[in-house]
């Protein structure tokens, strides 16, 4: 194997293994929700990301061709990470999760809670019409 292609993988090793650390440490130290499920999130899309991108290269070197598995996995990943953070987020804001007081723009996430749809109260059953009800 030649200098540059040793050289490139363990680029991708080691920048992979630092974003992984980084969002390691970033989940145990972060003081806010929000901020705790922005780190792990970019240390996998980024992290994990180049770890398999560096493992594809070494296999592609070692067997000649890319492993189908190895892409797969990064395509999962880099779709599903940041939609589970979302829905996350999501169901944090209409829990209502509380945010430290140096966040910024807290009155946005006021603003957004409001647009939030009402919750569904046993007074929604009470108004439906008689008949309809059907309990076992």
């Amino acid at each position: 194997m030649s200098f540059y292609t040793e050289l490139l993988i363990s680029i991708l090793l080691l920048s992979g293994g630092v974003f992984v650390l980084v969002g390691s440490i970033g989940l145990l130290r972060l003081q806010d929700f929000y901020a705790r499920l922005h780190a792990p999130t970019k240390a996998t899309t980024l992290g994990l990301g180049g770890i398999l991108i560096g493992s594809m290269v070494y296999m592609y070197h070692l067997q000649g061709y890319v492993s189908i598995n190895e892409l797969l996995i990064t395509l999962f990943l880099v779709i599903t990470a940041p939609v589970t953070a979302h829905i996350l987020a999501k169901v944090a804001m209409h829990h209502r999760v509380k945010l430290i007081e140096r966040t910024s723009n807290q009155d946005l996430v006021e603003t957004a809670r409001k647009q939030l749809p009402a919750k569904v109260s046993n007074s929604s059953q009470e108004s439906k019409p008689k008949g309809t009800n059907h309990e076992v």
